[in-house]
């Protein structure tokens, strides 16, 4: 119960035009200010630094350019080419050609299709040389997300992977449907506030739920990335592994940016880690989100908030 308040107390926060404004005026003012511990800064170049820095401890890379949402054509067209700035700068930058994508900011909100060509553009544009992973959006766009992934996947673009969140109740069956068509899938906890009758809503039902789609990854799916910093879920998904000799080069794990570095290199000593490496000017929602996932950060935070503000 205490979880369920607390990131419904911060999906609140999220969608506080007066906190938005705020945070967006201190957030990222300096290197050291608050949101730098989650977000790699507001530019591609600023994320292409980071990206840097973290391949050389050996640590592989996910960019995600912030933002969701976008309500009209004329947006998601803009968001469209922003995306083909971006991949021709992560070209002529020699860094992972890795990337994450919401498709509400591709256009999910204005049509199918519209989303669907936007799409296919940055796909026709990445080419085989790229992974491109379709984020999961909240649960109500799951069906939708799923759909455009699977025509896509059906008209041969095989460069693309799903998301898959343990909190909803649906995903042990989508584990399983796109491990039988090949779809490569990341599994998550969740982040978005969901109701009771699509979601788990404690701590241990998602928990559990991501265990047993963990074990249904390892053994059907095609190199599936486990995305937790859960020591528990980690231990598990090593243990599992080991039982079934699944060698170490089928999956891999995901972090998040700026959480459990000490983790991340460890970690990496024996299994590829993949770090989701997120950036853009629309960071606030996201930081919200992940304030609601570790509320142990607020102090930091709050720290972070009063130094800028003594500044």
């Amino acid at each position: 119960m205490i979880d369920a308040l607390t990131r419904a107390f911060f999906h609140a926060l999220a969608g506080s035009d007066a906190l938005r404004t705020i945070a967006s005026r201190y957030g990222m003012r300096r290197q050291d200010s608050f949101a730098r511990r989650f977000i790699a800064g507001e530019t591609i170049e600023e994320a292409i630094g980071a990206a840097r820095v973290i391949q050389a401890r050996g640590l592989h890379i996910t960019l995600d350019f912030l933002g969701e949402s976008v309500a009209t054509s004329a947006g998601a067209d803009a968001v469209t080419r922003e995306y083909v700035s971006i991949i021709r700068h992560i070209v002529d930058a020699g860094v992972e050609r890795n990337l994450s994508i919401k498709l509400t900011q591709l256009g999910l909100d204005v049509d199918r299709v519209t989303c669907i060509d936007n799409l296919r553009r940055l796909l026709d544009r990445t080419g085989d040389s790229f992974f491109v992973r379709i984020d999961m959006e909240s649960s109500l766009y799951t069906a939708q997300t799923l759909d455009v992934i699977e025509t896509l996947w059906d008209q041969g673009y095989r460069q693309i992977g799903a998301v898959l969140q343990s909190c909803l109740r649906r995903s042990e069956e989508d584990a399983r449907r796109l491990s039988r068509l090949g779809i490569p899938v990341r599994l998550v906890k969740g982040a978005y506030k969901e109701p009771a009758r699509v979601a788990y809503q404690k701590k241990a039902e998602v928990d559990d739920a991501f265990v047993r789609i963990m074990r249904t990854l390892l053994d059907e799916n095609s190199h599936p990335a486990i995305a937790t910093q859960d020591p528990a879920m980690i231990d598990a998904t090593t243990s599992y592994a080991a039982e079934r000799a699944v060698g170490r080069d089928r999956f891999e794990f995901q972090m998040l940016y700026g959480i459990r570095r000490d983790l991340q290199i460890s970690l990496a000593r024996d299994y590829t880690v993949r770090i989701y490496v997120p950036f853009g000017n629309q960071w606030y929602p996201y930081f919200m989100r992940r304030l609601g996932e570790r509320p142990a950060n607020v102090r930091f935070v709050l720290g972070s908030v009063f130094k800028e503000r003594r500044a």
